[in-house]
């Protein structure tokens, strides 16, 4: 960029980058907090999707950093693993980023159907409120959604003879700000974030009123929050439970990410992303929190919506963002030690909510019943199972669709003019799946019956059905059937498969 250009453009930047640091700030903590780490650790990442992750990026608008959607895998990790082996589990997850998108894999990752990755984002979301309640009542949360859920009510009882209750109400505070910030800020002021007011109002009574709620625990230095990852931790990735917790985190985190670098690139006319180049740089970002012990990051659409919103046109404005989160760490990290957990976890119950998105629920409607069910099915396996489970319930559920509609194969057995033969009219794909259907048919036709199969029709077939009107042409030649398969793409292939004295022929 030309130094005029720059000159230009750096004013804007800067303003929006501001804007996205206020987003951050809370939600780097809050998703640290939801993850079972110290608030420090989310912070790290912040400032590395900023000042790395910004510069390398192949969607210069999006803004990267501790994600909602990763931080029920993380409690998970932690709780089964410890917290030293999330380094090495984020190191081989980047890694794996790394090479997809060097590989050009990236648009592979968007494949992905959007009733798992909407089903998946409302189970996650789900967790996310029923952990996060129990916090906003300062109680520790249950390592289960199930468990947090019938939990709840001895959690309120517990709350009421103790400081909780004052912790509550500030964490119903900080959920009613944003809500009516959102439903009724002034258009001149849509740049100042619901979930920064709501947490600074928090803050403010919880101080003025000396309130016994816990806050937030920040190093004064932020070294002490990084775990440098060691080499012999790496020797626990020979064991295949952390290998598969990689390959789920990267995964979870290229398909959020690519899926908001599309939906940042439908609100602005700008530079279209580069999702292979965008992939590579999120592991690099993932490598680099692996190696200092952060939380996992991925491209962020709530922050990257309002770095569009807030005039953002380059790379900059998220490089700025992890300079202030950096500086603001260094500079005031006082001021940190000051907000209350509950009102961050009140900004999380928030965010699950709004992750349970109906609307889009509503929408998989107009593409029939199937991708609802799986929406409903994966979100729900989520919460009774666990995150991968979900998951690949999910793509279960996807692949039986998708088989179900390629199997679609209409039979029609015609009889033909002349007297002993007949047509087995066969429409659609002839797979596996319609091998009953086709031995049904094939066992009404007399057995001293001239056969003839055209395949024109199909748009598939596979081996099963093949072999299949092949079996009933050797079973009835000696009764004087013959079959007669008539395609012009098969014919050599056929020939050299009849066998003289089975009366099984190919024309065409």
């Amino acid at each position: 960029m030309r130094a005029a250009q720059l000159k230009t453009v750096l004013p804007r930047e800067l303003l929006a980058s501001v804007v996205v640091f206020l987003v951050a700030l809370p939600l780097c903590m809050g998703i640290a907090i939801a993850s079972g780490l110290p608030p420090a650790k989310g912070l790290i990442t912040g400032i590395i999707g900023g000042l790395v992750v910004g510069w390398l990026a192949g969607s210069p608008l999006q803004v990267s950093g501790p994600a909602a959607g990763l931080a029920v895998l993380v409690f998970e990790l932690v709780r089964q693993h410890g917290v030293v082996m999330l380094g090495p589990i984020l190191l081989l997850a980047g890694f794996l980023q790394l090479l997809a998108g060097r590989l050009k894999l990236g648009c592979w990752f968007r494949v992905t159907a959007p009733a798992v990755v909407y089903g998946m984002l409302a189970g996650i979301g789900v967790l996310i409120v029923l952990s996060q309640v129990h916090v906003m009542l300062d109680a520790v949360p249950k390592p289960s959604g199930l468990d947090n859920l019938a939990a709840f009510p001895g959690a309120l009882v517990q709350a009421m003879p103790t400081f909780g209750w004052q912790a509550g109400l500030l964490g119903l505070s900080t959920i009613a700000v944003m809500w009516l910030w959102e439903k009724l800020r002034p258009q001149s002021l849509r740049f100042i974030p619901g979930a920064l007011l709501g947490v600074g109002l928090a803050t403010f009574a919880s101080l003025a009123l000396a309130l016994q709620v816990k806050r937030v625990e920040v190093p004064a230095n932020l070294s002490e929050a990084i775990d440098w990852l060691k080499p012999a931790d790496l020797l626990n990735l020979a064991d295949p439970a952390l290998l598969i917790a990689a390959f789920a985190v990267a995964f979870i985190a290229s398909a959020e990410t690519l899926l908001s670098a599309a939906a940042v690139d439908r609100m602005h006319s700008g530079q279209r992303s580069d999702f292979d180049r965008e992939l590579s740089a999120q592991g690099v970002g993932n490598m680099l929190c692996g190696l200092l012990g952060a939380l996992p990051m991925t491209g962020v659409i709530v922050r990257s919506s309002a770095n569009v919103q807030a005039g953002a046109t380059t790379r900059f404005s998220s490089i700025f963002h992890g300079l202030w989160l950096l500086g603001f760490v260094l500079l005031l990290s006082s001021v940190l030690q000051s907000i209350p957990v509950a009102s961050l976890a009140g900004v999380l119950v928030y965010t699950g909510f709004k992750l349970v998105d109906l609307k889009a629920f509503r929408g998989l409607g107009r593409y029939g019943r199937m991708p609802m069910f799986t929406y409903a099915a994966t979100a729900l396996a989520i919460v009774f199972t666990d995150l991968l489970t979900g998951v690949l319930i999910g793509f279960g559920l996807t692949l039986v669709k998708l088989a179900l509609k390629a199997s679609r194969l209409k039979i029609s057995l015609i009889d033909l003019p002349q007297e002993g033969e007949m047509e087995l009219r066969l429409v659609g794909a002839a797979t596996f799946l319609k091998v009953p259907a086709l031995t049904r048919v094939l066992g009404s036709i007399a057995p001293d019956t001239t056969l003839h199969v055209p395949l024109n029709n199909l748009t598939y077939i596979d081996h099963s059905c093949l072999e299949l009107l092949e079996e009933w042409g050797r079973a009835n030649a000696t009764k004087g059937a013959k079959l007669l398969i008539e395609s012009r793409g098969l014919k050599r292939r056929l020939e050299g498969r009849v066998r003289t004295n089975t009366g099984i022929g190919a024309a065409g």
